[in-house]
């Protein structure tokens, strides 16, 4: 089945909307060999009458599988609209599936909320995302929009504060982060900035503000405490200093002899069993969880006794115990890091429980 997706464009000179890049869409899938089933009209007004008409007598399809696709206030509405407009029930018709009711009470709901907090007036919090490549927004996305989600679970605006994290320095951190109301690290590759997310992980800790690290950021925030705390100022990880003399993050020793990288690299879906009466486990509610990995580097278990002992708890950790996936620190209010990537799983309607609890922390921190 062909869902072709095209542009009413209105020409507000003539206060028309135009078809014809429609047509001329149509005629090109033509010619490669495709007949579109239905067509799905973008358009910044509702569609003039009698055009939907026209487009499906141009364009060979049923006047019912003209679908229009109207700009909305947010992208989640798009769904509720989408099927208001009869797109559902002409697919199931073209693919004789059972045209059943979807039970959409839960998404409608969550549009709701969206679409009030779009009006103002509600909480809102102040995230700091610390990383090298801010400047592109989309690098982030997904750590953006869990944030979104996190914030929709607790009825609350999300408002990022983008700092590029070649520019934080011990004598530029209280400027760059003193506004935050949670500071979040994410993953990334290679040594620039790296740095300036130690530090950042440092001004979190030591000022009690809500911190997350994510995949590099758990690993940053090993090595800050074992530079700070343990006293190892040159504690770095061997992926981006390979002379350090104390590598608190390291290759595992069965990954030292491959070859080809891609058979270090830890991809997909891991199980991860989290310590009693951690933070970890009582914001999942469970003692085993499953998620998502991409990276080589692990948390060097040759450290895990010293760092344990100076306070730095492990509370997730693979069902072996072999591979230190979760790490928190009890005497702050909301400090934790993961190998993982939680944005990998975090829905509009289903917010990652790790994102939904560090808003919760960052909002609970605001209002103090």
């Amino acid at each position: 089945m062909y869902i072709h997706l095209t542009l009413v464009p209105y020409l507000s000179t003539s206060g028309e909307q135009k078809t014809k890049p429609t047509q001329h869409s149509v005629k090109e899938l033509l010619s490669l060999g495709i007949q579109p089933d239905v067509l799905v009209l973008r358009t910044e007004k509702p569609l003039e009458e009698g055009l939907a008409d026209k487009i499906a007598l141009f364009c060979n399809v049923s006047p019912e599988c003209v679908i229009e696709n109207l700009d909305l206030d947010t992208l989640y509405e798009v769904p509720l609209a989408l099927e208001e407009e009869g797109l559902a029930r002409v697919v199931c018709k073209r693919l004789g599936l059972e045209d059943r009711k979807p039970d959409l009470e839960n998404w409608t709901n969550m549009v709701n909320v969206v679409k009030d907090l779009m009006n103002g007036g509600k909480d809102e919090v102040t995230i700091s995302l610390v990383g090298k490549y801010v400047s592109l927004h989309d690098a982030y996305i997904s750590i953006v929009e869990s944030l979104k989600h996190g914030g929709i679970q607790n009825y609350a605006n999300v408002n990022i504060n983008w700092v590029d994290s070649e520019e934080v320095t011990l004598k530029t951190v209280d400027k760059l982060l003193k506004k935050s109301d949670g500071i979040l690290v994410p993953g990334g590759f290679g040594d620039r900035g790296v740095e300036g997310k130690i530090i950042a992980a440092q001004y979190a800790r030591e000022n009690k503000i809500p911190y997350f690290g994510i995949c590099l950021g758990m690993q940053i925030a090993v090595i800050e405490y074992a530079r700070n705390v343990l006293g190892y100022k040159d504690a770095h990880s061997a992926e981006l200093d390979p002379d350090t003399t104390h590598p608190v993050i390291d290759l595992m020793p069965e990954q030292r002899d491959v070859e080809d990288l891609g058979g270090t690299m830890r991809l997909g879906l891991y199980p991860c069993k989290l310590s009693q009466g951690s933070l970890a486990q009582k914001v999942y509610g469970n003692d085993l969880i499953y998620e998502r990995h991409r990276h080589r580097y692990e948390f060097n278990n040759f450290y895990r006794n010293e760092i344990t002992e100076k306070g730095m708890i492990i509370s997730g950790q693979s069902p072996d115990e072999k591979l230190v996936e979760m790490v928190e620190l009890p005497d702050h209010p909301w400090y934790l890091g993961v190998q993982f990537h939680p944005e990998f799983k975090s829905r509009p309607n289903h917010a990652h429980p790790l994102f939904a609890s560090f808003i919760k922390a960052a909002l609970d921190k605001k209002r103090k």
